[in-house]
């Protein structure tokens, strides 16, 4: 008999068992992917360290988060850059005094791209926007809309613009500074090393099986601990009684390249609808990496969830809060089970928040 079992060997999972761990408790981690770390798990291609489920890119502006995960690695000081390339064309992003420049020739100072960017904004302005085209018009003008934002977004949701909700985009970041980093939190970087490596320093000690489904025995499972913490679907352990909560998936093709350096920049976006994929991330640059003879780039292509397919964006439109509100009442009358993570609590979490979120959860333990 366990105190904890933990079903999920994610961020949040390993932050619990290792707290848990400390405060003398006996833990089993079960885990039903042939490794551990849940999707931030990193692994050595070519002697580079590939996001296997894509680009993971540390950013908190909680010094005491920043403290607590730089104790189980070295961070380097990678900044998020990320170029956004519109047919023959490439962009910095976010938008800024560098996009603004290169998008209109004849802008040069923040006075003038501020005056153009509210000229089309007054243009296409439309009272009380019906979806998110008419949103993103508001906020930004025709020109950004259609180069840097309609493809992408189109692409990312599988849905035209103008058939999505306008609360999809409540704001679009306009810098008029020449800024390119992406985010706006004070610490950020990427782990020398990979991040699998921060997942076994957490679950050092700590019993872990992999390849274990919890499903395919769940009342046994149930029975072999004082409390579980479960990371997995909030639906699912409900056995979708009410139904499935929607997701986007994300699909991704990754190749060695026999070449040094293949696009320059660890994260380039493609906005034009055309191309099928989202957007590039060449690995060794997270770490720049600049003595492999060869890279390791992976193409990400956004697709619809379907069950059996990884979930890795919640649908937080009106009908799935709702729908995900009728299984939270359900979790709430649990005295035996926790709920936590990006899928158990159907929300999109940041790293530093998955951390948080885990730490505050066994406060209340």
């Amino acid at each position: 008999m366990y105190d904890y079992l933990i079903v999920g060997s994610g961020l949040y999972g390993a932050v619990c068992a290792y707290e848990l761990k400390k405060r003398g408790k006996s833990v089993l981690v079960l885990e039903k992917r042939d490794h551990i770390g849940g999707n931030i798990y990193t692994e050595k291609v070519e002697g580079i360290n590939v996001h296997r489920y894509g680009a993971h890119i540390f950013h908190t502006h909680n010094k005491a988060i920043w403290e607590y995960i730089n104790q189980f690695a070295e961070f380097n000081n990678y900044i998020n850059q990320p170029v956004a390339r519109y047919k023959d064309e490439c962009y910095n992003m976010p938008f800024n005094m560098n996009t603004f420049t290169k998008l209109w020739r004849d802008i040069f100072t923040p006075a003038e791209a501020q005056k153009r960017i509210e000229e089309e904004r007054a243009e296409g302005y439309t009272d009380n926007p019906q979806n998110l085209e008419e949103q993103a018009i508001n906020l930004v003008g025709k020109t950004i809309y259609e180069k840097l934002v309609k493809g992408y977004t189109q692409k990312q949701w599988g849905r035209k613009c103008t058939e999505l909700p306008a609360f999809i985009i409540k704001r679009l970041p306009v810098r008029f500074t020449f800024d390119n980093n992406y985010f706006n939190d004070r610490y950020q970087g990427i782990p020398v090393g990979g991040y699998t490596q921060i997942i076994e320093k957490m679950l050092d000690g700590v019993e872990v099986k992999l390849g274990c489904d919890f499903f395919a025995d769940k009342e046994k499972y149930l029975a072999m601990a004082d409390k579980v913490i479960y990371t997995g679907a909030i639906d699912r352990y409900y056995d979708y009684c009410y139904g499935a909560l929607e997701y986007r998936s994300v699909r991704f093709e990754t190749e060695v390249l026999d070449c040094p350096n293949y696009q320059g920049n660890a994260v380039i976006n493609y906005t034009a609808y055309d191309v099928p994929y989202t957007r590039i991330i060449e690995h060794k640059h997270f770490e720049f990496d600049s003595t492999s003879p060869k890279t390791v780039i992976s193409r990400e292509y956004s697709s619809t969830w379907k069950l059996g397919d990884e979930p890795y964006y919640p649908v937080n439109d009106e009908k799935n809060g709702k729908l995900y509100l009728k299984y939270k009442e359900l979790a709430d009358r649990e005295d035996k089970v926790i709920f936590g993570g990006r899928l158990g609590q159907y929300k999109y979490f940041d790293m530093d928040d998955v951390i948080d979120s885990a730490l505050e959860t066994l406060k209340t333990l």
